[in-house]
Parts: structure tokens; sequence; C-alpha cells
């Protein structure tokens, strides 16, 4: 199993970015995805999931309204668009995959990636 983010980057405020997180492993379309970010010396936060054949999605309130989660099955892939990014949105970014079912609490899901850094200032 391997899940493999990309698309962190140093961006000034009011920047966007793409954050990519391409799977690899399991069957990826029988499991709801999410992204989950931990600043430095902060816990884990939940931050956008969207379900498993993407009908639903779902957001932390700091990120509502900026961000955009998507996912392509046929490719495997899940996606975070991030805009009007704050220096408070600065943290490693991690996506994390869980069989089914839907959760915001980090330690349920199965599978996670190694990160990628996204720096606002």
């Amino acid at each position: 199993v391997q899940l493999v983010e990309s698309g962190g980057d140093l961006v000034q405020p009011g920047g966007s970015l793409r954050l990519s997180c391409a799977a690899s492993g399991f069957t990826f379309s029988n499991y709801y995805m999410s992204w989950i970010r931990q600043a430095p010396g902060k816990a884990l936060e939940w931050v956008s999931g969207i379900f498993d054949d993407g009908r639903y999605t779902y957001y932390a309130g700091s990120v509502k309204g900026r961000f955009t989660i998507s996912r392509d099955n046929a490719k495997n892939t899940v996606f975070l668009q991030m805009n009007q990014l704050q220096p408070n949105d600065t943290a490693m970014y991690y996506c994390a995959a869980r069989r089914w079912q839907c959760t915001v609490v980090p330690s349920d899901f199965d599978y996670w990636g190694q990160g990628t850094q996204v720096t606002v200032s």
C-alpha cells in the first residue's frame, strides 16, 4: 500500500496550491479519503474528506469555502485545491484512507502517506 502526496510548496498569503495524493496497493474506490494536517507543535487536524464515489464531501470549519477536495477513481488520485491560503494553513499535509466509513478522527484511518509541506509566508 502506498499513498504519495505532492504539490506542497512555499506560497504567499492569499495564494493557491493544489495537492495530489496518488494511491496504490488497495482498491481505491472502496475507500473514504481525507486530508489531515499537522502544524509544528500541534496535534493532527482533520481538514477534509470525500466519500468513496465522490458524492459527498466534508470540510473543517477553518477551511470551508477556501479548500475543495476531489478524487479521480480512474487514476486512484485524490486532490485538495487550496485557495486564499493563510499563514495558519502552514502545516504538513497528509492524505489518509479508511475503508468504507467516513470519519474525522485521525486514528481511525487505515493508511497514511508521508506528507507534503505547505508553508504560507
